[in-house]
């Protein structure tokens, strides 16, 4: 399914096809603080449509995720990562699709606090 996604303020928008039945709720302290829930899917699902400025890009811990930020409105509307196998995958904020269901999903909890 084509999903369409954007910051707060609209001057970030994308699309990114994906199959989202579930998503991670995690307890780290990014995750938590921003409320994030998350679904994964391959870098090259992800299609830029707008960026009024460039993102911000927020790394800490091992510095493997790159947060972006909407630098206009603070939104995080995803993030940039690597798999275990060295291929790009996106961490899709699910707050920041459009026409998902949150509600319908199957939350699964982790414990990125203690990882």
């Amino acid at each position: 399914m084509l999903y369409q996604g954007s910051c707060h303020c609209g001057a970030v928008a994308y699309q990114v096809e994906a199959e989202i039945s579930s998503a991670l709720s995690c307890n780290c302290s990014i995750c938590s603080r921003k409320g994030y829930l998350l679904s994964f899917v391959p870098g090259s699902n992800l299609t830029m449509l707008k960026t009024d400025q460039p993102l911000t890009t927020y790394t800490f811990h091992t510095h493997t995720i790159k947060h972006q930020t909407c630098p206009i409105c603070g939104c995080s509307p995803f993030a940039l990562g690597t798999d275990p196998e060295g291929n790009e995958v996106v961490a899709l904020n699910l707050r920041c699709l459009e026409d998902i269901d949150l509600d319908a999903l199957e939350i699964h909890k982790h414990d990125g606090k203690h990882s």
